[in-house]
């Protein structure tokens, strides 16, 4: 799910219009650099997708620290997922009470507000399926881009001069036949390199 400034952006690149909303927090790969903002956008990729079946682990392990109200067992499992899944109301508060009729959360009231807390039973289930939470917010928080935003615009500038310089050169026509056989050489050995440097990343 896409958030205010994200809906913007597409919006405007899928009417041919891109530029970037004002808002008073644009992102942080927004440098005013087309390119960079290109590949930020495309890096991210969509949102992960959660079934029902672990959000209801998700909401349990967020009650299962201390008692809950909706807009907290929201906000944890966003912060816990380093921003990366982010549950809306209509999620969190029909599975809220599916926990509730299950006999795996309870509600009591906590400065005279409803909120949720896990029962003896929810907390055996949540104990059972405890891996699943713990890998998921694992795959969701190792690694993430936006922990080195500066860095990836950085490294996305030059791809996106590499691009420039070849459209530019293509474009006056004037390649040789020796040049372009120099280019697969010198791309060729660079993704040998690259290919080296991430082995152990991908």
């Amino acid at each position: 799910m896409h958030g205010p400034w994200e809906h913007d952006w597409y919006m405007s690149h899928r009417w041919g219009r891109p530029h970037w909303p004002s808002v008073p927090h644009r992102p942080p790969f927004a440098r005013g650099d087309a390119w960079s903002e290109m590949w930020a956008e495309w890096w991210r990729g969509p949102a992960p997708r959660v079934d029902r079946g672990l959000v209801r682990y998700l909401v349990l392990d967020a009650v299962a620290q201390q008692p809950r109200h909706g807009y907290e067992i929201i906000q944890v499992i966003g912060e816990r997922s380093g921003g990366a899944y982010k549950p809306s109301p209509g999620v969190v508060y029909p599975t809220l009470q599916m926990l509730e009729e299950l006999g795996h959360a309870r509600t009591v009231t906590k400065d005279d507000r409803k909120v949720y807390a896990i029962s003896d039973r929810g907390r055996r289930d949540l104990e059972e399926h405890a891996a699943e939470v713990a890998d998921f917010y694992e795959g969701n928080t190792e690694a993430r881009w936006e922990d080195h935003a500066d860095d990836v615009a950085n490294l996305m500038k030059r791809v996106g001069h590499i691009m420039r310089l070849f459209k530019h050169t293509m474009r006056r026509g004037t390649v040789r036949a020796s040049t372009t056989r120099k280019m697969y050489a010198i791309l060729d050995e660079a993704l040998k390199k690259l290919e080296e440097l991430l082995r152990d990343e991908l």
